[in-house]
């Protein structure tokens, strides 16, 4: 006993005082996703990417509404959320201390509006997308056809469609031929 408390003496303490202490984390842990919900745009691609289908972004027509939301529980922290989103609104964090009270504790929601339809009020995408295009669109050089390309971005697929075939109906009248 005695020569293990001398080695002991000798080489020093091996164990962490974790609990008690603060445990030096290397420089690329991988802890739990952080994610920024000013600069997510609700595209899916990290519930679409996300193994342990941790995240899931459900829609609800009804409200209005996309509900992006990660349950902690479940994930892996494997990062592909990170990777694959466009926006880098999800970045792993170094946190991985996740001990909770209760289940619901370990789930993080973030509640987003749809865009409605300008023709005909039903909602068809986040908001935060038809602005993104919207942004994109009014970089455009000529000022008037921006504006209609802005206005034509907050219109529904349906109502796009109804558009289109309106538009090639007139065309078609106008060069003389007729779409069967």
């Amino acid at each position: 006993m005695f020569k293990t408390i001398k080695e002991v003496l000798r080489t020093g303490n091996a164990t962490v005082k974790y609990p008690f202490a603060p445990l030096e984390r290397p420089q690329d842990v991988r802890g739990k996703p952080e994610h920024n919900h000013v600069k997510c745009m609700v595209c899916s691609a990290c519930a679409v990417a996300c193994p342990p289908n941790a995240i899931q972004t459900p829609l609800d027509m009804r409200e209005g509404t996309k509900t992006w939301s990660i349950n902690y529980g479940r994930c892996v922290f494997c990062g592909r959320c990170e990777e694959v989103c466009p926006s880098k609104a999800i970045r792993l964090g170094t946190e991985f201390e996740l001990a909770v009270m209760t289940k619901e504790d370990m789930e993080e929601l973030c509640v987003y509006h749809l865009q409605a339809c300008t023709q005909c009020g039903s909602h068809f995408a986040p908001a935060k997308q038809v602005a993104y295009v919207a942004r994109i669109l009014a970089q455009g050089k000529d000022t008037n056809t921006a504006a209609q390309k802005l206005e034509y971005a907050k219109v529904c697929p349906k109502c796009k469609q109804k558009y289109d075939v309106q538009r090639l109906m007139e065309q078609s009248k106008e060069e003389g031929e007729w779409l069967c």
